[in-house]
């Protein structure tokens, strides 16, 4: 009854876990034990496109395609300052092709996601972490987690078995057995307070048809809340009510009750489920956001629901989930090879994860004080800029949260929440109704600042392995030096003059796939690294114009021009003049 790994749950974080350690590592003795048994209904349908790289590397990206889910293409919205819809779309363009399915990991199916219908879903990656070695117990509770201060001695399952690791992994979800266990404290750095009321409804419209299984998601704003509409198979859509937990105490109403009031406000949904049934599974639950104080320790790690959680605006849960599962099991794979200072491996997840988990909070709340009902929380907004030890005013706080924080989401990528930067501008020129800017337009000549910065190695992940990754740290910001930042620090080292950058860039990327799509990373990059301060820009009179980034509003989509002018004339970077994000 001994493995290298037990992981507590076997929702999608658990199989994620032990199926990527299985591919790794075939001989790595895997237990996964669920409480529930497979299929069960579970809420958080909607993923965002960085889930299907995950799935592709775990082996079952096919089978999850095979099911035959929805197409997630992006997200229309009625949200902030206009009471219109916009839509916020995956594909360039908005141009989703109608393919045949099933179909295979490429091309525009790179850029999409899913919409899943949970039941199905998680026995698809359950049965697939079976399939690669696995061993997995279903009806089975943990009834006692025996530890020895910071280190769990083994595990007593509800008939009495003993069962013992070298590894443990809580993938309990909200529940956190491991991490009660273990006395971590979890905190909620936000003032939302929100619940979450939903139901699965059969043979309702979906508000988009899209090529073949495409659509949107609908986020549509209320008074007092939000409705969420998920298609999550042929005639199955969820669809969820979120609103303050201090409005529903108010109201007097019952869960089913303010449910059906707010369906039947909402005049979009009320359409759309005119001929629907409901399937009779109301359900309901705090919708808080919070974040633990540690997501490991001695042999233990924290995966998915259990570190931390962001309020769903953002469909970042199984984003969440499945990326904090990678890492983790790339962790246990390094610290069995022994090759990497334990602490640093430890230590390097609980960094990065813990402010990945922050700044989606942080983006939710910006969200939620760019809608009109909300308006207290743009006060809120300054405590976090305070927090991050900024003195600014609410207005001032605002604009930042929805500005900042690009350089260290993720490693190698200008974004915050999984938004790109182009995307979060355009979202707070909507959400404020001013026109968003770019720093680097006013610029010809840019230059590398390191005054007050020190390098670190800070951990990535590739191929089963971690990679010992060089970041340079000033005043609490982290900039990993690795795909586009890398790319155009070599070329502001090779040349301060903005052609000569523009040239570079070309020439590195020559040839590669997605070359125009690197190229508008190069330029978030750029505009991430003047923002916080990395590289600082001028304009020299006697030098070639500048940049001219603009943002541009087609039917609400997302999109911005990139133009340049090299001695004197404006000239495209692209074909079209012109990439939607």
């Amino acid at each position: 009854m001994t493995f290298d790994t037990i992981i507590v749950g076997g929702g999608p974080a658990g199989s994620t876990v032990g199926s990527l350690l299985r591919k790794y590592d075939p001989a790595h003795r895997v237990l996964i034990l669920e409480r529930e048994q497979f299929p069960r209904d579970h809420v958080g349908e909607s993923q965002l496109p960085l889930i299907g790289a995950i799935l592709d590397e775990m082996g079952v990206w096919n089978k999850v395609e095979a099911a035959q889910f929805p197409i997630k293409i992006g997200a229309t919205y009625r949200w902030g300052a206009t009471p219109d819809l916009w839509n916020f779309e995956f594909v360039p363009n908005g141009n989703f092709r109608n393919e045949p399915r099933p179909g295979t990991y490429q091309g525009q199916r790179q850029l999409t996601a899913f919409q899943v219908d949970r039941a199905v879903y998680d026995h698809i990656l359950l049965d697939h972490a079976k399939s690669l070695g696995c061993e997995v117990r279903q009806s089975t509770k943990v009834a006692k987690i025996l530890t020895d201060h910071d280190r769990i001695e083994g595990l007593i399952l509800e008939d009495g078995t003993q069962v013992n690791a070298r590894h443990y992994v809580d993938a309990s979800g909200a529940s956190g057995l491991i991490r009660r266990a273990m006395g971590v404290e979890t905190e909620s750095p936000t003032s939302l307070r929100n619940i979450a009321i939903w139901d699965y409804w059969q043979n309702a419209e979906w508000a988009e048809k899209i090529g073949t299984g495409g659509t949107r998601v609908q986020v549509l704003s209320l008074g007092y809340g939000w409705i969420w509409f998920i298609p999550i198979g042929p005639t199955r859509t969820s669809i969820g009510l979120v609103l303050p937990a201090e409005y529903y105490k108010q109201s007097g109403l019952k869960p089913a009750e303010i449910y059906q009031r707010a369906l039947a406000e909402e005049p979009r949904i009320r359409d759309l489920i005119q001929r629907a049934t409901p399937e009779g599974k109301l359900a309901s639950t705090n919708d808080w956001s919070y974040l633990a104080h540690r997501l490991t320790g001695e042999n233990w790690f924290l995966v998915g629901d259990a570190c931390g959680f962001a309020d769903p605006i953002l469909a970042a849960g199984m984003t969440l989930a499945h990326g904090s599962a990678r890492e983790v099991a790339y962790s246990i794979l390094a610290l069995n090879r022994g090759q990497l200072d334990p602490v640093w491996i430890r230590q390097g997840y609980q960094e990065s994860h813990s402010r990945r988990i922050h700044q989606h909070i942080r983006f939710a709340d910006f969200w939620y004080s760019a809608n009109g009902q909300f308006s207290d929380l743009i006060d809120h907004t300054q405590l976090i800029a305070r927090d991050a030890g900024l003195d600014l005013s609410p207005e001032q706080a605002f604009q930042w949260l929805g500005t900042g924080g690009f350089a260290n989401d993720d490693l190698g990528q200008a974004s915050i929440g999984t938004y790109s930067l182009a995307s979060v501008k355009r979202l707070t020129q909507l959400f404020t109704g001013s026109p968003a800017s770019w720093q680097i337009n006013g610029f010809n000549e840019f230059r590398i600042d390191q005054s007050g910065v020190t390098r670190e190695l800070r951990p990535s992940y590739e191929a089963g392995e971690i990679l010992e990754t060089v970041s340079w740290v000033k005043d609490g910001k982290v900039l990993p030096i690795t795909g586009p930042f890398r790319v155009v620090i070599n070329a502001i080292n090779h040349s301060s003059h903005l052609v000569d950058i523009q040239r570079f860039l070309i020439r590195d990327l020559a040839g590669r796939p997605e070359a125009d799509s690197m190229y508008v990373a190069c330029l978030h990059a750029l505009e991430a690294l003047v923002t916080e301060g990395w590289v600082r820009g001028k304009f020299n009179k006697r030098k070639a114009l500048g940049l001219n980034l603009s943002m541009e509003t087609e039917s609400a989509t997302v999109c911005f021009h990139i133009l340049t002018a090299v001695s004197g004339s404006e000239t495209s970077l692209d074909n079209n003049a012109e990439s939607k994000i």
